[in-house]
């Protein structure tokens, strides 16, 4: 007869003495102090390595070592199963049968165990709709689950008879609401009940427009605007220099209000009364500047973004077109749409401009500068260079000829 305890439990198993010189022979194999030494090693495990974060570490009651039982009990179910043989005592063959039941139950209790236990820990915060829950009861690998929290606010369990009310409490007192619930139906008795969020899908806050990469995500612990852009990559070069924030409930009556941060302030002045902290269902967008366009004889013609329109001149313009070309007149165009349809044209004096004898011109959104060409100087310079082919008396000859 073999004796180990489990716990509070004492496991007895009878053997005949042949089939004791195996289970003697396999111990001693193992390097076990005696059978019952061998069988508790077998059945318990050794305490793994490692532990999983989340539930498993928050509870140190909770039995840590079902997988190893799992494959303890393989084994001494392989080793049961060759002692008996096919005409087994019957007490042998209920001895596998229970171990194969308990075999059974901790093979559908692992992978519970182990999808809960690797659920995310996300910081705590309110409960809301949407968000995907890891319910852990402890010795209850049936109501072990994650459930996502229902549009209306509630969770459902198995064995209870009514959904349970999630949205707007915190992890804690959810808690204390499951255990109290499944004491109440007489489910359990003093159960010990763990809710971590594994996913929260509540607060979504959105950020497009000129981002470089729009983006929504939910709002996890303390997030504000700045975190927001960050996570967007940052302002896009043509990012106009306001950004329009939506809160939900900051207008009166508890409706939308509109939040214009400017650019400047909240990044190069630090302003942290514009860093907004952000609970969720917050829209950020960012604007497109407003763009002028500049053509004909520059080097780089085409429309440039101006985050700030006051920043919008002639001169300025002329700089991101990398300057006039070689054949550009000094008097140039402004082609402005009036409040009416009408197209206006307004001339400039560039070369007055050029040598400071006149002030800068100043440009609005959607304006167009135009620079014509020198036609008489270009027809000069390709004849001049034409000529160049046929020797220095053909080109003498026909500089006299423009004289």
């Amino acid at each position: 007869m073999g004796v180990f305890k489990r716990r509070d439990r004492l496991v007895v198993f009878r053997v005949t003495q042949e089939e004791y010189r195996r289970l003697e022979k396999a111990s001693s194999a193992s390097g076990a102090r005696s059978i019952s030494d061998f069988t508790r090693r077998e059945l318990l495990g050794r305490p793994p390595a490692a532990t999983t974060d989340g539930l498993e570490r928050r509870l140190s009651t909770f039995d840590k070592r079902l997988a190893e039982l799992h494959a303890g009990l393989r084994q001494v179910l392989r080793i049961l199963k060759e002692i008996a043989g096919p005409n087994g005592t019957r007490l042998m063959k209920q001895t596998l049968f229970a171990l194969w039941i308990a075999q059974s139950l901790v093979t559908a209790q692992t992978p519970a165990l182990m999808e809960v236990s690797g659920a995310a820990n996300l910081p705590a915060q309110v409960i809301g709709p949407n968000d995907l829950l890891a319910v852990f009861v402890y010795r209850s690998p049936e109501l072990t689950r994650t459930v996502r929290v229902e549009a209306g606010g509630e969770i459902t369990l198995p064995l209870l008879s009514r959904p349970v009310r999630a949205a707007g409490l915190w992890p804690q007192e959810l808690e204390r609401q499951l255990a109290a619930a499944l004491q109440r139906e007489g489910i359990l008795v003093n159960p010990v009940v763990t809710v971590t969020v594994a996913e929260y899908a509540s607060r979504p806050i959105s950020v497009m427009g000129a981002v470089k990469r729009p983006v929504t995500f939910q709002a996890v612990g303390r997030v504000t605007l700045l975190d927001a852009l960050a996570r967007a990559e940052g302002l896009a070069p043509e990012a106009a220099q306001e950004i329009l924030v939506t809160l939900p409930r900051g207008g009166p009556d508890g409706r939308p209000l509109i939040r214009r941060i400017p650019v400047k302030r909240l990044i190069d002045a630090a302003e942290a009364e514009l860093n907004l902290r952000l609970e969720g269902g917050e829209e950020i967008r960012v604007p497109e500047a407003g763009r002028v366009f500049v053509v004909g004889n520059v080097r780089k013609p085409g429309a440039y973004a101006v985050p700030d329109p006051k920043d919008a001149t002639v001169l300025r313009l002329l700089a991101l077109a990398e300057g006039l070309a070689p054949y550009a007149q000094k008097v140039a165009f402004i082609y402005r749409e009036e409040p009416d349809g009408r197209r206006r044209e307004i001339p400039v004096e560039l070369s007055k401009i050029l040598k400071r004898q006149a002030p800068d011109v100043p440009l609005e959104i959607n304006d167009i500068l135009y620079i014509p060409d020198n036609t008489g100087r270009r027809a000069t310079v390709s004849v001049i260079d034409r000529a160049a082919g046929f020797g220095a008396g053909t080109l003498s000859g026909i500089l006299i000829w423009r004289r």
